[in-house]
């Protein structure tokens, strides 16, 4: 099987279902749970949880639908085999430059979670220097490997866990505050930025080339990834609502390392923050 580039070399099925899972929380447990819930909650306010619910919903109907295209279209590719074999090769290049031009924003977004907790101060410069920095890693051939990316995906998974245990047990009596925008409208806004923070599961189809028996590993892959990701999203967002409250929430730019201060840990800031780091580079 030639790959969809079109340029004739054949990739190795190589991953399978577990393999797979790490990619997808990979792609994931990045800048979006760092950095969604501040603007999130200062759309939703209170109702932030409610948000998240829709978020994942959404996430769901596109992560199925997804997964099927992926099983059917076992390439690499994504959105571009996807539109030029469903629809023709004019909704295939236009979905093959939306996919590009939505990473190069969620590039942005990454970028400036680094900023904003490796130096606060100065979260522009940071981000610029950071992609200047994983753009030489990249031109030079620099690749994770499958152990990195799991070792990346369970330190992650430890500081999200971290924030979590700290915020329910620590102080809540910060957790007073409402914000002004809150309404269907919203909930709404609020949905759409955390929907951003589920969009990795994307990433897994566009390895249908490299991944073993497609058909079931992606679809299963997918879900489990999913299913993950909203339980850590789920507990960190209500142990924040909790310590910081929604108000709190919104005006933090930093917002899992104002929790374990506020939650009287501030000796935790710095790992939550190296965390953040770690996750969005």
């Amino acid at each position: 099987m030639t790959s969809a580039s079109g340029s004739g070399e054949a990739l190795h099925r190589r991953l399978g279902l577990g393999d797979s899972v790490i990619i997808g929380l990979g792609s994931m447990l990045g800048a979006g749970v760092f950095a969604a819930l501040a603007p999130a909650a200062g759309a939703a306010g209170p109702w932030l949880l409610l948000a998240l619910g829709i978020a994942a919903l959404l996430a769901y109907c596109n992560a199925t639908s997804t997964a099927r295209l992926a099983a059917r279209y076992p390439v690499s590719g994504g959105a571009y085999v996807y539109g030029r074999e469903r629809l023709g090769p004019f909704w295939g290049y236009l979905a093959g430059w939306g996919f590009v031009v939505g990473k190069t924003a969620s590039c942005a977004a990454m970028a400036l979670t680094v900023g904003h907790y490796a130096w606060p101060e100065h979260a522009r410069p940071v981000a610029v220097a950071t992609v200047a920095a994983i753009t030489v890693l990249n031109y030079t051939g620099v690749h994770k490997s499958a152990l990195a990316t799991r070792v990346l995906v369970g330190l992650t998974l430890l500081v999200l866990a971290v924030v979590a245990a700290t915020g329910f047990a620590g102080s809540h009596a910060d957790a007073a505050g409402v914000t002004a925008r809150i309404g269907p409208y919203g909930v709404l806004e609020a949905a759409g930025l955390l929907f951003f923070a589920f969009a990795g599961y994307a990433r897994i189809a566009t390895l249908g080339e490299e991944v073993r028996a497609p058909e079931r590993t992606i679809p299963r892959a997918v879900l489990i990834s999913l299913a993950v990701a909203l339980a850590a999203y789920t507990l960190v967002a209500v142990a924040a609502l909790l310590t910081l409250g929604s108000a709190g929430l919104a005006a933090a730019a930093d917002p899992l390392a104002r929790v374990v201060s506020a939650a009287g840990a501030p000796e935790l800031a710095p790992l939550v923050r190296a965390g953040a780091v770690v996750a969005a580079g």
